[in-house]
């Protein structure tokens, strides 16, 4: 698994740096496109970045087309952060060869082993979740010390 984790967090700084990104960017840009339009707040604490420079990270995204502002309904005061990942065709071709990869590897297994693997990795991205969430409170409560 951690040999695994190092090769997606290599292909990601590859993929980011194609498109011209940092990759602190582009990691946002998938926070963004896996929960959908969120606050700058919730962005900051997804990311562990301070709150001012996931303000300059946006005003990258927005500048680059990656993300646009749009006015909180509900609150005045707040902005929501909108993805336009989907939107972006050099995004979509970047990925293009590793999905076509990964069908062609996943034809090389029955229903049920796909479906044990699928199970196995959302399991796995739970756990990670959870970990990522202790490591958290433990870097907020070494830094309020």
């Amino acid at each position: 698994m951690r040999s695994l984790g190092t090769r997606t967090v290599l292909y990601q700084q590859h993929v980011a740096a194609s498109l011209g990104l940092y990759n602190n960017d582009f990691i946002s840009v998938d926070i963004l496109r896996e929960k959908g339009p969120i606050t700058a707040g919730e962005l900051s604490k997804l990311t562990g970045l301070a709150t001012g420079s996931v303000t300059t990270l946006i005003d990258r995204l927005e500048k680059n087309g990656f993300v646009r502002r749009e006015n909180d309904p509900n609150d005045r005061r707040k902005v929501i952060i909108v993805p336009l990942y989907e939107n972006k065709e050099e995004v979509s071709n970047t990925y293009l060869t590793l999905h076509s990869a990964m069908v062609d590897l996943a034809s090389t297994y029955t229903e049920e082993e796909l479906a044990l693997i699928t199970g196995f990795l959302s399991k796995a991205g739970n756990v990670l979740d959870q970990q990522i969430d202790d490591l958290s409170s433990k870097i907020r409560s070494k830094s309020s010390s």
